[in-house]
């Protein structure tokens, strides 16, 4: 064999394995996107979009799907996006990469991404996928205090609060209260009817259409022909019948909890993102169901009685769940990674849609 084709071989080679190389990146930053969009959003909306670097996976607003009645400001959008973040990087360390986070002013999140041997698994990684909103009745049971006490131990932020009140206690009946009325608010709002039933999906063939959207599988109704379905559920938009059932719910649950940030803007709301969902990822670790009563935080009237009567230091009152144990319900639908992906010639495969709720 003489030098030339020697030297063609090594090239080939070469190429070869920086191929492999890139490869074998393209496929953790895929796996990375896919935790990232199992990440909760107001009415499942899924607002984000993806551009996959060399070294860096940026995740961009998408605000085709915001939703202006129920989240004018976008708080609820960006702390979604906060999630997503979240998910992104306990996926990474799983998979041995150090991440550095940069956040606009703007909201777009740049997450530079190096291969590290130092790097540690955080252990959450295994319940992105196991996690889900719970919408359904609960068990009753309640949650140990040392759970409780186990659960918030390694929420020590300056930023972030987490306060969780017991049930039959005076700060649980004003923020069931609390709920009823921002149902009340909302109910008697054509904008936000109309926009929450666009969100809605009636039937397995309507949710399948989609993959995004409230599923009917996820408010653990029967899947029957959307002409049978649409009326009833409209029907039961109105605030009597919304409190009795969120009373129910509420009163079969163990806690309510309440997440605050000391400020109030697209950072603070997607720090509180971010620790919302190692929250959700903690509580899925421990079998403890959860799901949104976020009405108080949407409606801004009721969201200042929050701030000022219960929420630590007056903090701004983000988000509120009420947690407890259930049987777990069928996960909402995703989006195919394709469809989020704006840079799709990184796209070395066909993914299928992820599920979660």
């Amino acid at each position: 064999m003489d030098m030339k084709m020697k030297l063609k071989i090594l090239v080939m080679s070469l190429l070869m394995f920086s191929g492999l190389k890139v490869n074998a990146q393209n496929d953790d930053f895929i796996q990375l996107v896919t935790a990232a969009t199992q990440a909760p959003s107001g009415h499942n909306s899924q607002p984000w979009l993806f551009e996959i670097g060399t070294n860096e996976i940026t995740i961009l607003p998408n605000f085709s799907r915001e939703l202006p009645a129920v989240d004018p400001s976008h708080r609820e959008f960006f702390m979604s996006l906060g999630c997503a973040l979240e998910n992104l990087c306990i996926k990474a360390s799983s998979l041995g990469y150090v991440t550095q986070v940069n956040i606009s002013q703007e909201g777009i999140i740049k997450v530079g991404l190096q291969k590290s041997e130092a790097v540690r698994a955080d252990l959450l990684s295994e319940y992105i996928t196991k996690r889900q909103t719970n919408r359904s009745v609960y068990d009753g049971k309640i949650i140990p205090d040392a759970v409780l006490k186990n659960l918030l131990k390694d929420f020590n932020s300056d930023k972030v609060s987490i306060q969780i009140f017991d049930k039959n206690t005076e700060v649980f009946g004003q923020l069931t209260g609390a709920v009823m009325q921002g149902n009340t608010i909302q109910m008697n709002d054509p904008a936000f009817k109309s926009e929450l039933l666009s969100w809605i999906r009636f039937n397995k063939k309507h949710s399948e259409s989609t993959n995004d959207g409230i599923s009917y599988a996820a408010l653990g109704a029967p899947n029957l022909p959307r002409w049978i379905t649409e009326p009833i559920v409209k029907m039961s938009l109105k605030g009597k019948k919304q409190n009795k059932t969120d009373l129910k719910k509420i009163n079969s649950s163990s806690n309510i909890v309440l997440i605050t940030s000391v400020a109030d803007d697209i950072h603070s709301w997607i720090d509180a993102g971010r620790t919302l969902q190692r929250f959700l990822l903690s509580l899925t670790k421990e079998n403890i169901a959860h799901a949104y009563i976020n009405q108080p935080c949407e409606v801004p009237e009721v969201r200042n009685q929050l701030r000022e009567k219960i929420a630590v230091n007056h903090q701004f009152p983000q988000i509120l769940l009420r947690i407890g144990y259930a049987k777990p319900l069928p996960y909402s639908k995703r989006k195919p990674i394709r469809e989020v992906i704006k840079n799709k010639y990184c796209l070395l495969y066909t993914s299928p849609s992820p599920r979660d709720s």
